[in-house]
C-alpha cells in the first residue's frame, strides 16, 4: 500500500472525518481479494487528488466497530465523507475512472 493512503483506526477515523477535507474510507480485510485489487487504484486516485480528497484505510478485522457504526456488510466498502457528513457509499471492486466520477460527482 502507498504512503499515500491514510490508515485509521477509530480515533484518527473521527478525526479526518470531521475535518475540512472530503475523506474517502476504504473499509478493507487482508484476506478480500477485491480489496487488494482496488488498493493500487486508491493509491493512484490519493496521489492524483493530493490536497483536494484524503483516501485512507480501515481494517474491518481490526476496527469493526467502525464498519458497524456504518453499516459496512461487504467489502471493499467505500464511503465519502465531506463536511463531516456521508455523502456517498460505494460497495464492491470499481475501475478507476468510476471511482473518480463518483468521487468528483460529490466534492
Amino acid at each position: 500500500m502507498s504512503d499515500a493512503l491514510a490508515h485509521f483506526d477509530e480515533a484518527s477515523f473521527k478525526s479526518a472525518v470531521s475535518g475540512t477535507t472530503p475523506v474517502l474510507v476504504d473499509f478493507w480485510a487482508p484476506w478480500c481479494g477485491p480489496c487488494k485489487a482496488i488498493a493500487p487504484l486508491l493509491a493512484e486516485l490519493a496521489t492524483e487528488f493530493s490536497g483536494k480528497l484524503v483516501i485512507g484505510k480501515v481494517n474491518v478485522d481490526d476496527h469493526g466497530g467502525l464498519a458497524e457504526t456504518y453499516a459496512v456488510r461487504a467489502i471493499p466498502t467505500m464511503l465519502l465523507f465531506k463536511g463531516g457528513a456521508l455523502v456517498d457509499t460505494i460497495v464492491g471492486m470499481q475501475s478507476k475512472d468510476s471511482l473518480k466520477a463518483k468521487i468528483l460527482a460529490k466534492i
